[in-house]
C-alpha cells in the first residue's frame, strides 16, 4: 500500500490543486471582488493623545478610501459605514514635529486596502500651556446726547487662556467690548472674551475659561436733558373715498435741552409737530416738520421731523347688471345664438373709479374663434377700461352658445 501511495503521490497533489482551484473559481463566480472608492470620506479619530499635549497644526478632518472587497462585504459595508475607521494614533509620543500614518480598520473580511488620501499626515505636539489674563473693557462709540456712562462692574474679572505653548505665548491681553453708540439704557450683557496679541489681533485655537464676561454699565441722564415723545399735529381731512392708511414720525424720541432743568422737567412728556394739512389729500405725503417748543428749550440735534402719512382710496365693489354679450371670432357662414344673452358684472377696486363707471367702461364677449358648428358651454370675458378696478365675478358663469350654419337659398 505505501509503496503503491509513493509511486501515486504526485496524481494526489495535482488532483488537490485542481479542486482547490475549482473551489475558488466557484466561489468567485458567486461573489466576486470589486474596487471602490468609499461614497463618504471617512472621518479621522485621534486616539492616544497624552493630556499634556496639544495639537498645533491642523489635520485632514476626513480622508478618502478605496478597497477591494467581494460584494457580500460591500453590501455589509453599505449597511453600516461605521464599520470602516480612520484612526490616528498618537500613543507614547512626545512633543515636537512627527509624521504617521493613518490605520485603516474594517471591521469585515476579506478587504484589501487600495488606496488613502491622504495616507501619511505631518502634525506638531506641543506641551499644554495655561495662564491667566485680567480683562479689559473696551468701550466703542458714545452715548446719546445728554447721556453718561458710569464706572462697569464685570463678573468675572479673571480667564483662564489654555493651549499650546507657542500660541499662548502670544496673547497679551483678554478684551472685551461694548459698544456705547446712541445708548441711553444701563447695559447688562454677558460678552465673549478676545485673546490678542500684541498686534490687537485675535489669536485662534485657545481655550478660555469662563469664555464670557457679565458687564453692567450704569447709564443716566445729565440735568437739563430730556426724552420727550413727538405727536403729530394733524389739521384737515383728506378727500371724499380716500382714507388715511398710515401716520408715523421720525424720530420718535427727541431730546430736549434748557439751561433751567426745572422747566424741562416740569414739560409734559410729548411735543407736537408744525400742524400737517391733510386737507382734500388724495396721495401719500412725505415731509419735514419743525417743533413746537417753550421760549427757554431747543432740540438736540437735528431741528426738524420726517412725517409720513399714507393716504389710500376706500375700496368697494358694485354689480353692473344685463351687460350684452358680443360674440367675437365667429367664422364666416356661421351664425350663433347666445343664451342668456346678459350676464352681471361684480366689480372690486376704489370708489373715487367705481363712481367713474359707465355702460361704456366694460365689454363682455364670448370668443368663437375656431369652433365649428355645434353647442357649447363658454365662460364669458369681462374687459374694464378703467384701470385698477378687478372683476371679482361674473354671474353666471358660463353660457351657452349654439352654433349653426347659414341656410342661403336663391330666390326663383
Amino acid at each position: 500500500m505505501l509503496r503503491w501511495i509513493a509511486v501515486n503521490y504526485k496524481t494526489f497533489l495535482w488532483a488537490l490543486a485542481l479542486s482547490i482551484a475549482v473551489w475558488i473559481s466557484a466561489v468567485t463566480s458567486a461573489d466576486p471582488d470589486e474596487t471602490r472608492t468609499l461614497p463618504d470620506a471617512i472621518p479621522v479619530e485621534i486616539i492616544g493623545q497624552s493630556t499634556n499635549l496639544v495639537l498645533n497644526s491642523d489635520i485632514p478632518k476626513s480622508v478618502i478610501v478605496t478597497l477591494r472587497a467581494p460584494l457580500s462585504v460591500w453590501r455589509l459595508i453599505d449597511a453600516n459605514p461605521q464599520l470602516v475607521r480612520v484612526v490616528l494614533d498618537l500613543s507614547g509620543m512626545s512633543s515636537g514635529d512627527h509624521t504617521l500614518d493613518l490605520q485603516i480598520q474594517v471591521n469585515a473580511r476579506p478587504v484589501q486596502i487600495v488606496s488613502v488620501s491622504p495616507q501619511t499626515i505631518s502634525f506638531t505636539l506641543e506641551p499644554l500651556t495655561k495662564k491667566t489674563f485680567d480683562v479689559d473693557l473696551s468701550l466703542v462709540g458714545e452715548a446719546a446726547v445728554g447721556y453718561q456712562v458710569g464706572e462697569a462692574v464685570m463678573e468675572p474679572v479673571q480667564v483662564s487662556i489654555a493651549g499650546a505653548q507657542s500660541q499662548v505665548e502670544k496673547v497679551m491681553r483678554a478684551r472685551i467690548s461694548v459698544d456705547l453708540n446712541g445708548i441711553r439704557e444701563n447695559f447688562n450683557q454677558a460678552l465673549k472674551v478676545e485673546a490678542l496679541d500684541d498686534d490687537g489681533q485675535i489669536v485662534e485655537g485657545l481655550t478660555i475659561t469662563p469664555d464670557s464676561v457679565s458687564v453692567l454699565l450704569p447709564v443716566t441722564q445729565q440735568g437739563g436733558y430730556r426724552d420727550v415723545a413727538v405727536k403729530i399735529n394733524v389739521i384737515g381731512r383728506v378727500a371724499s373715498g380716500y382714507r388715511l392708511t398710515d401716520l408715523s414720525v421720525f424720530p420718535p424720541i427727541v431730546t430736549i435741552f434748557s439751561a433751567n432743568p426745572e422747566l424741562v422737567s416740569s414739560l409734559p412728556g410729548v411735543i407736537e409737530t408744525q400742524p400737517l394739512d391733510l386737507q382734500n389729500a388724495q396721495d401719500d405725503i412725505n415731509t419735514r416738520l419743525s417743533l413746537i417748543l417753550p421760549e427757554g428749550v431747543s432740540v438736540i440735534g437735528e431741528q426738524t421731523v420726517l412725517v409720513q402719512a399714507g393716504v389710500s382710496p376706500i375700496e368697494g365693489s358694485v354689480t353692473l347688471a344685463n351687460e350684452i354679450i358680443e360674440i367675437v371670432g365667429l367664422e364666416n357662414g356661421l351664425t350663433a345664438v347666445v343664451s342668456p344673452l346678459n350676464v352681471d358684472v361684480i366689480l372690486s377696486g376704489p370708489l373715487p373709479l367705481l363712481d367713474t363707471l359707465t355702460r361704456q367702461s366694460i365689454r363682455a364677449t364670448v370668443d368663437l374663434t375656431g369652433l365649428s358648428v355645434g353647442t357649447y358651454q363658454i365662460t364669458p370675458k369681462v374687459e374694464v377700461l378703467i384701470s385698477n378696478i378687478v372683476v371679482e365675478s361674473i354671474l353666471p358663469n358660463a353660457v351657452e352658445v349654439v352654433i349653426t350654419r347659414i341656410d342661403i337659398t336663391p330666390t326663383p
